[in-house]
């Protein structure tokens, strides 16, 4: 039901932002980042690896999430979504590989997974002795370490490259308008911090979630060895799955709302406000907000001639000359909307 990833050897940052970039399609980049270092060091043995971090490790902890070996390390809710299936902890990197290599092997070890650390914090050094080859030095890498993990299908508002430095990892990816086959969880109560499938498409309920069927027609996997990397385009869900008893990726996020710390703020705010805001209109309404929004969304250059350029605010191509000023607008509307639900309650 599924199809492989279209794949590229080794491209070059032309040849990225050229030829693959503008399809907005899934890449795999075979080889992207063979000749790092810690990619060499990971194919020699788990533990030149391990001594190959511990040179850059300068003990600061990371966010790492334990899991029960019955969760059989899919990240995810209790039942009944009455809470998440793991403990958050914090280790530094070097702890968190010397505890994999010793659980090597253990069916029964406990789940780890460290993520999305920024490697400038945890091992400087690091990122200018393992350098990207498509994108500029301002877009930080973050690592994802751990064993045998599994994070549901997700997205993120940003592009991603992903490079897997050792292990095995398996990306199932499903472009954006399949997300009403995704069975997606609660919006604002995830355990990843933005919105999770409830389907484990490796093992589907389809009982449970029948529609899960359609999404997998549509689904595009691929299997990336040590050195290899992946390109996701912004808001493709992605489940991502650790095959290995000591996997470790290194992603880089841009042109979103995460990544580096000049990016614009999360549209996934502004679902959420305009959901609390739209939801409970009548639904003759709840239409015609809709056409308005739209409208909006695709309002080109073509449809504001009407306005002179100088005018045209949020409408206008580019950077908004009153952005700040419209921001704190909003700031200040949702504050007054805060004080009035208080004092009512």
């Amino acid at each position: 039901m599924t199809r492989a990833i279209r794949s590229w050897q080794a491209p070059t940052s032309e040849v990225f932002f050229n030829e693959i970039w503008p399809l907005q399609q899934p890449a795999v980049l075979k080889g992207l980042v063979a000749n790092w270092p810690a990619v060499q060091q990971g194919l020699q043995s788990d533990g030149a690896l391990g001594r190959y971090l511990h040179g850059f490790d300068n003990g600061h902890e990371v966010t790492t999430l334990l899991l029960a070996a019955e969760t059989k390390g899919q990240i995810g809710y209790q039942p009944q979504l009455d809470g998440f299936n793991f403990e958050r902890r914090h280790y530094p990197v070097s702890a968190i590989v010397a505890q994999l290599i010793q659980t090597q092997g253990q069916a029964q070890a406990v789940r780890i997974a460290a993520q999305s650390a920024l490697v400038h914090q945890c091992l400087p050094g690091f990122e200018q002795d393992n350098v990207n080859p498509l994108l500029p030095s301002e877009v930080r890498p973050r690592i994802w370490l751990g064993n045998r993990v599994m994070v549901p299908a997700h997205f993120d508002d940003a592009d991603n490259l992903a490079c897997v430095v050792a292990g095995r990892r398996r990306f199932t990816l499903f472009p954006p308008e399949q997300i009403g086959n995704m069975y997606i969880g609660p919006l604002d109560y995830a355990p990843t911090g933005t919105p999770i499938s409830l389907v484990n498409f490796s093992e589907p309920d389809l009982q449970r979630y029948p529609k899960a069927t359609e999404a997998l027609a549509h689904a595009q996997v691929a299997e990336l060895e040590p050195g290899d990397a992946l390109y996701i385009p912004a808001l493709w869900w992605h489940q991502v799955e650790s095959c290995s008893d000591l996997s470790l990726l290194c992603n880089y996020w841009w042109n979103g709302s995460i990544g580096n710390a000049d990016n614009r703020g999360s549209p996934f705010a502004a679902l959420l406000h305009s959901l609390l805001q739209l939801r409970q209109l009548p639904e003759a309404q709840k239409k015609s907000w809709q056409a308005v929004f739209l409208h909006y969304l695709n309002t080109g250059e073509a449809e504001l001639t009407h306005i002179p350029k100088s005018k045209r605010g949020v409408l206008a191509e580019g950077s908004c000359p009153r952005e700040q000023e419209i921001y704190r607008w909003l700031v200040n509307e949702l504050q007054q909307y805060v004080n009035a639900q208080q004092g009512s309650g």
